[in-house]
């Protein structure tokens, strides 16, 4: 209000030309006198209308939860999920929806099954610009980030969490659901963008090392609890030796990929993190094309130059060679624990080439076994916007069930998940699944042990940080990795020049020098104030009088 009090209260410039004659009439210095103030007053209120307007909602509107749930309303939701072709998976989904609408007889739950979440993606941006995106979704807080970039696509679920009749643990909910307090902080930290929270945690993992201990000890080396960088590529060289006619002497065959990881982009992540290296920042800034990331891509070239190392993309599934005997160490995520190891219940090859070993499950490699550092990752669910506020409450109490610990344990056992409240981790059911010996597919002891490996370090997980296009930064960063490996299979020098080249290819691929406009989430600040009401009343007031005035003088003029 400074700049309107000085604006009135303004003077006549010294040394100014004396104005010409108004031309309505007579008076016409006084009326000319008015007409400046009425349209100061409105140049002014439209200065001050954008800065009104700033304290709205800058593209993001809280979910105002409505008074009670309308239960003489029919309402269908779309519920889209990701599936592995797992049909036990399949079953709880099924059975979730069948009791969830069981409590409540007026929602119809409609489930359609992905079998990756690039697709879901894809499906979920096509059909933001047709407002035809499902009510819940199974996602990714960096996919969410792109949704975001449609105005209000996605609900904030920060009121909707604490709200008493129909947040987390609320008084009208028909299930026995956890309470915010008992989601896992970490995990739920992992679903705030620009500080608002746009999703809930549906399942959690991280990636594990997965070890042929037979071979390692077979090698001379006794496996630690904690492996270092430094001990992975010494064993893994180790185990490149072959005798003259050209089988590797640890396993007598002519086949062995000492260490095979999944997730390049996880590897990347998490060396730089170990290294307390720059990757990026919570506003967008891309740091990844560093100093420090060259010399890690050097070394992998070196270890892959001699055979030692090779990715997922490059090879194939860690898994498959682990269990043939034709790798060491195979990285991956612990959600796909069943498939690692000589007694798998899940097998990708031929029982003829199974090669029986121990199988260690221990964290990723580590810079500094004392302070180790792993990356959080797995599903989470959001809700998305409708016209409707009663489809999105109906949406959120879906949401909200997938929660409970019949469905939270119930998914967590089918893989190396673990649920992500603390009221399921510490049912009775679920602490008797972690400590089962009983050695069966369910109880798999290789997806036990990596159920526990992240139980046992939530605490040194950490997750990136989310914006629109961290999910870009993140497929670039396992690019790099790939892409100096193939170069070394490929007879190219990987040397400094080779990767500032790359640098380039990579930036101008995953667009890394663009800006990131909506980086952040927009802050919702809540409704316009009453100040800021008013002057949109005193805008259109305003203009009124101004036309008036305009058509007046025009009809007093023509008499004239």
């Amino acid at each position: 209000m400074r700049g309107k009090r000085e604006a009135c209260g303004a003077k006549k410039r010294p040394g100014s030309r004396a104005p010409k004659a108004f031309p309505f009439g007579e008076g016409g210095r006084a009326k000319r006198g008015r007409m400046r103030s009425l349209s100061l007053l409105a140049l002014v209120i439209l200065l001050v209308l954008p800065l009104s307007g700033c304290h709205g909602n800058r593209g993001r509107v809280g979910f105002e939860v409505p008074e009670a749930f309308d239960t003489s309303r029919q309402f269908e939701i779309t519920f889209w999920a990701k599936n592995d072709t797992n049909k036990t998976q399949t079953a709880i989904y099924k059975k979730a929806i069948e009791d969830f609408q069981a409590l409540y007889p007026n929602i119809t739950v409609s489930m359609k099954l992905y079998t990756d979440y690039g697709r879901i993606y894809n499906d979920v941006i096509t059909n933001i610009s047709t407002d035809t995106t499902p009510n819940v979704c199974v996602t990714y807080p960096d996919h969410i980030a792109t949704y975001m970039m449609g105005s209000n696509v996605v609900v904030p679920l920060d009121d909707l969490m604490v709200d008493a009749r129909f947040g987390l643990a609320g008084s009208e909910l028909r299930f026995d659901g956890p309470s915010k307090d008992e989601v896992i902080p970490q995990f739920l930290s992992e679903c705030a963008i620009g500080g608002a929270t746009y999703a809930l945690p549906y399942m959690r993992s991280t990636e594990a090392l997965y070890v042929n201990k037979t071979y390692v000890e077979a090698l001379g080396f006794t496996l630690p609890d904690v492996v270092t960088w430094d001990f992975v590529w010494e064993v893994a060289e180790a185990a490149t030796q072959k005798d003259a006619e050209g089988t590797f002497a640890v396993n007598g065959q002519k086949v062995m990929i000492p260490f095979i990881y999944k997730s390049t982009d996880n590897m990347m992540i998490q060396m730089l993190r170990q290294l307390g290296a720059d990757y990026s920042t919570p506003a967008g800034d891309i740091l990844l094309l560093n100093d420090t990331t060259k010399g890690l891509l050097l070394e992998i070239a070196a270890h892959a130059k001699t055979g030692a190392f090779s990715t997922f993309k490059i090879s194939s599934y860690p898994a498959n060679f682990l269990n043939a005997g034709q790798c060491i160490f195979a990285v991956d995520s612990t959600a796909g624990a069943t498939w690692m190891g000589s007694e798998a219940p899940l097998l990708d090859i031929s029982p003829d080439s199974i090669v029986q070993f121990e199988t260690a499950v221990l964290p990723v490699p580590q810079f500094d076994p004392e302070h180790p550092a792993m990356i959080s990752q797995g599903p989470s669910v959001c809700v998305f916007n409708k016209k409707d506020p009663q489809e999105v409450l109906a949406s959120w109490l879906f949401m909200q069930y997938l929660l409970t610990n019949d469905v939270q344990i119930a998914y967590a056992q089918t893989e190396g998940y673990v649920p992500v409240t603390a009221k399921a981790q510490g049912d009775a059911a679920y602490q008797d699944y972690l400590n089962s010996d009983a050695g069966d597919a369910l109880h798999y002891p290789v997806k036990l042990k990596a159920a526990r490996l992240l139980l046992e370090n939530t605490e040194n997980t950490f997750t990136t940080p989310v914006f629109n296009g961290s999910a870009s930064l993140r497929d670039a960063a396992g690019t790099l990795i790939e892409n100096v490996t193939k170069g070394v299979r490929r007879k190219q020098t990987v040397d400094d020049a080779f990767i500032d080249k790359l640098y380039g290819d990579v930036t101008d691929m995953y667009e890394l020098n663009q800006p990131r406009a909506g980086s952040e989430a927009p802050t919702d600040l809540g409704p316009l104030p009453a100040g800021a009401k008013a002057l949109l009343i005193g805008l259109a007031c305003v203009w009124v009088l101004l036309g008036a005035y305009a058509v007046a003088g025009w009809a007093k003029k023509r008499k004239g």
